[in-house]
């Protein structure tokens, strides 16, 4: 094969250029605006967190961040989107508590090796409320009326399989038997103690605070070891008696074999964003712990420590 002395320049040189640019290229990230899927419904904690990291996150990330909601099948509707696509870090998504819930089911839709985990955003507990005019004054009348009516109390969850519904599991185990009603939309699932389609309602304080702020409900137990300092009022789960406190997390998670490197780039971009005022004062509306973040390096076993908790929750209720 006869090669020219043109050809052996052109050709080494090629060579060249892809060996300086290979590298230059593979750090250009995020080469465009980074995908953020909210696998839920508008205006719940999710979509709130969503909006609050794409409003300060562009500064520090330097592209932006458009939010899709993709709602549907407790969260896996979204991370079917999430994992359809590239694992290159330009699709991200908020992952939290009740969507990892799935993975303690049976035959979950995906697994722990198929995300990455990019940081921990927000940790909060998680209540039980009642509207302001509630005839269940307390933790006690509620529990007393759930015992001796079994299932006759409505409590508005998520959906089944969802770190709701281990819980609820768990206090029927226990005697403290209600109905649990579903609504996959959050607007919903909030109005529906005032509306009076449930009589009580499991969510976290930061999705309520508005109605929490109007006096329109209150709650009147936190899951937890402790009382929630905003509350001190409100008995925690573990003095009534009931040894249990699955948190509600939020995170970022992108598809698991993205590059490290990019996972920790924009880690570190998610640090910065967290240390701002701006966030600060998010989570304190949240009713969210103050020290909540955790970055890519301790994210993953933290995500995987609140699975086994919540298939040892699943274990005590059956």
């Amino acid at each position: 094969m006869n090669v020219s002395r043109r050809e052996v320049l052109v050709g080494g040189a090629t060579v060249a250029v892809a060996c300086v640019a290979g590298p230059a290229f593979a750090e250009d990230y995020p080469s465009r605006p980074i995908e953020l899927v909210v696998p839920w419904g508008p205006g719940g904690g999710a979509d709130q967190l969503a909006r609050k990291i794409a409003q300060l996150g562009e500064p520090e990330i330097g592209k932006p961040m458009p939010v899709v909601n993709i709602p549907g099948g407790t969260g896996a509707t979204g991370m079917a989107k999430l994992l359809s696509n590239p694992a290159d870090g330009q699709t991200a998504a908020i992952y939290i508590a009740d969507a990892h819930a799935l993975l303690a089911g049976k035959s979950p839709r995906w697994t722990m090796e198929d995300i990455a985990p990019v940081a921990v955003l927000i940790q909060a507990p998680s209540f039980i409320f009642v509207a302001q005019d509630s005839p269940h004054k307390t933790w006690d009348d509620f529990a007393k009326a759930a015992k001796e009516q079994p299932g006759a109390l409505k409590v508005a969850t998520l959906g089944f399989g969802s770190v709701d519904d281990f819980t609820l599991s768990f206090l029927a185990s226990k005697g403290v038997k209600v109905n649990q009603v579903p609504f996959s939309k959050p607007s919903e699932r909030y109005v529906s103690i005032l509306g009076g389609h449930a009589d009580a309602l499991y969510e976290q304080a930061g999705d309520v605070g508005s109605f929490l702020a109007g006096k329109q409900m209150r709650p009147l137990l936190v899951f937890g070891s402790e009382r929630f300092a905003a509350f001190p009022d409100v008995p925690c789960s573990k003095e009534a008696g009931f040894d249990i406190a699955l948190p509600q997390f939020r995170a970022i998670v992108v598809r698991g074999g993205t590059p490290p490197e990019r996972v920790k780039k924009l880690s570190d971009a998610l640090e910065k964003v967290a240390a701002t005022d701006g966030y600060k004062a998010f989570l304190k509306e949240q009713f969210a712990k103050e020290d909540s973040f955790i970055g890519s390096a301790g994210a993953g076993a933290f995500v995987a420590k609140q699975l086994d908790d919540m298939k040892a929750a699943i274990k005590q209720a059956s």
